[in-house]
């Protein structure tokens, strides 16, 4: 297994004197590789943790003075709905999202144009993480003649032209399923974990979360939520409580939120039986211990 590059305390570690000294790279990183299809890379082990866990989150700046969170909210909302009709791989939503989010911090965007900002960034995400992507055309009936083919051509180019082609991102997912895969989670653990990481793109505040801390986030509390199920697996430690700590009630009260106008797709989505009803369930857990949103 390849050793850690030096800076990795600089990045992951530096600063947390609240967790306890853990060994590294953490035990069992060769084989969580094998679990994800990975058996060829365990050479580069280290240098793929580094890589994923190290992603940086955006800077917590206020969106734009036109969009509000809940405006936010209801795009990101409706590019989970496209998202699921087009059958696309789950990475692809977490990109588009995060293009979205990226934008938003450094171009002004008109509200009339918002739906097709966001468009834009599942198209160049479709593009990244997909190995077909759909036409132009189609997308726009998808947006029920909003816009034209033309205009979202037009809107990637700007995309692309004010983030200079950033478009590198680990995201949060793909870190769940390697800290999943340390763990031993379970696939039930894993599935409500999925959950919570998904209804946190619609939280604003989301964006300004690293995609590993976000994706600790969501599986620690999976695993407090199916704790009376038992048979969970190690501790990571890869976070202190404190590091999770304003993570977790957040997805916790989206969770409480259920279907709400302009928030029901996630929810419902998870509510369906392909996924054993899990935000149902969730709801039903978390009302046992967590006070309702207000």
């Amino acid at each position: 297994m390849a050793p850690l590059p030096g800076n990795f305390q600089g990045g992951l570690l530096e600063g947390r004197s609240q967790r306890a000294a853990q060994p590294w790279p953490p035990p069992g990183l060769a084989e969580a590789l094998t679990t994800l299809g990975l058996d060829g890379e365990r050479e580069y082990a280290g240098d793929i943790f580094v890589s994923v866990m190290a992603g940086q989150a955006l800077p917590k700046t206020d969106l734009p003075r036109a969009v509000t969170a809940e405006m936010r909210a209801l795009v990101v909302d409706w590019l989970v709905q496209v998202h699921e009709y087009l059958g696309l791989a789950g990475d692809t939503l977490y990109l588009a999202v995060h293009l979205l989010d990226s934008y938003l911090r450094v171009a002004p965007v008109r509200l009339r144009h918002l739906q097709l900002l966001g468009v834009a960034c599942l198209f160049v995400a479709c593009k990244v993480e997909e190995s077909t992507r759909p036409e132009p055309a189609s997308l726009c009936l998808l947006g029920a003649g909003s816009f034209s083919p033309a205009q979202l051509l037009r809107a990637e180019r700007r995309l692309l032209s004010r983030l200079n082609f950033q478009l590198y991102y680990p995201g949060p997912l793909l870190c769940l399923g390697l800290l999943a895969a340390l763990a031993r989670s379970r696939p039930r653990v894993v599935l409500l974990a999925t959950y919570f990481l998904e209804l946190s793109v619609l939280e604003a505040e989301a964006a300004g979360w690293e995609p590993g801390r976000r994706a600790a986030a969501a599986l620690a509390l999976a695993q407090s939520v199916l704790l009376h199920e038992g048979g969970e697996g190690p501790e990571l430690g890869l976070y202190s409580k404190a590091e999770l700590g304003p993570i977790e009630p957040c997805m916790a009260r989206a969770a409480l939120r259920g279907p709400a106008p302009g928030r029901a797709a996630v929810f419902l989505k998870y509510a369906r039986p392909q996924r054993q009803c899990i935000s149902l369930t969730a709801a039903r857990l978390l009302s046992r211990t967590c006070p309702a949103p207000p």
